[in-house]
């Protein structure tokens, strides 16, 4: 079954700061942003449990070009609502030095029960994510593709990292959010599950014993959506520039696209225990695409660069096949000229200023927007 029988549809979200152009500080103004945002972009636009937060959410995408108009649609509106309230919006995986402890929570029982539950560990949750669905009508068939899929989980992440700093200090970290993260429960790369059954027990099981109130309270790197018939891959850094938030989702897209090729042939991809995808996953999470991964089949540290350019050349007839492979060339882009994360480090060894770090993530995040 070829990319071409099977529509694998692609939604996508981002999660922005909301930054004081003056300060360079994150501003707790979500609800400014809101009330013209409702009536502009309507259900694409969320508050998140920081008022400082605001995620975009595209419509269901037939392909990336049309994803490309909705991300670059959504963004320049939110650019728009936030310049009319005197502030800009930067995507990027942590603000730079803007502390936890000075930002208001979004008022609502939602939050409300998550800090009562969380406490310390959801008020210091600041981060922000890209998540890519792809859809995949039969989820017996997704389980399996997802069990397989959490393999490149590391891989993909270290191609986003964009969070070296936290609340003031270089982390030495490329990729600090994840870190931020993993604190709360269900979270990290998933184990694998036998059946969609096994999968649907587990959930019903937590929410029985009052452990969530549903199935979206399970926060993995990659999940089979509770509600939507979508994988959703949700380890990835936000993304300052569009298109690297456009090339990492292609790629996603292509390696479901494989796997789901592969398992229709009767080939299945070795699925790897937790304990050693972890490994990988920390790797990613210090180094980003500068470090080695370890290879299982070969028993080998492998640079992450290659591995990188050997994961592009698995997926490249899928990427054919879904018209990504402009998307790809973008990903041999950040191959070889470096991450958000090292951009930013670049700035921070240049300039030695926070502040100017900041106004670099801004750039980026209104490249390629309109007017």
């Amino acid at each position: 079954m070829s990319a071409k029988e099977h529509t694998f549809t692609l939604g996508i979200e981002e999660e922005f700061a909301i930054i004081d152009p003056e300060t360079r500080e994150l501003r707790s103004h979500i609800q400014e942003i809101l009330e013209g945002g409702k009536v502009v972009l309507k259900e694409q636009i969320k508050p998140e449990m920081h008022q400082s937060v605001v995620e975009l959410g595209t419509e269901i995408c037939q392909s990336i070009v049309d994803a490309r108009e909705h991300v670059v649609e959504l963004r320049s509106r939110l650019a728009e609502l936030a310049g009319k309230a005197g502030l800009k919006i930067a995507s990027v995986g942590t603000h730079p030095f803007s502390h936890w402890r000075d930002q208001l929570i979004t008022q609502g029982e939602r939050y409300r029960e998550i800090v009562k539950d969380m406490q310390q560990l959801a008020r210091a949750n600041l981060i922000f994510g890209l998540h890519v669905h792809v859809g995949i009508p039969n989820r017996e068939t997704a389980i399996h593709v997802m069990n397989q899929a959490r393999y490149f989980l590391p891989h993909i992440y270290a191609l986003s990292v964009n969070s070296p700093f936290w609340v003031g200090h270089n982390t030495g970290l490329k990729g600090y959010r994840l870190k931020v993260f993993e604190r709360f429960p269900r979270t990290g790369i998933p184990d694998s599950f036998e059946s969609l059954s096994e999968y649907e027990d587990y959930c019903k099981l937590l929410v029985k014993t009052a452990c969530i109130d549903n199935a979206k309270k399970i926060w993995w790197d990659i999940r089979l959506h509770p509600f939507f018939d979508t994988l959703e891959v949700r380890v990835c850094d936000a993304q300052s520039r569009v298109d690297d938030t456009l090339a990492i989702a292609a790629l996603i897209q292509a390696v479901i696209a494989k796997l789901h090729k592969l398992l229709h042939q009767n080939i299945t991809f070795r699925v790897y225990r937790r304990r050693l995808l972890d490994e990988n996953r920390w790797r990613a999470s210090r180094y980003g695409i500068d470090g080695k991964l370890i290879d299982f089949g070969k028993e080998a540290e492998v640079d992450t660069r290659s591995l990188l350019h050997e994961l592009l050349d698995f997926v490249s007839t899928e990427a054919k096949e879904l018209g990504t492979e402009k998307e790809m060339a973008h990903i041999e882009r950040i191959i070889r000229e470096g991450t958000g994360a090292d951009r930013q480090l670049a700035v921070w060894e240049r300039a030695q200023d926070m502040k100017a770090v900041v106004d670099h993530i801004v750039g980026e995040t209104y490249e390629g927007l309109t007017a």
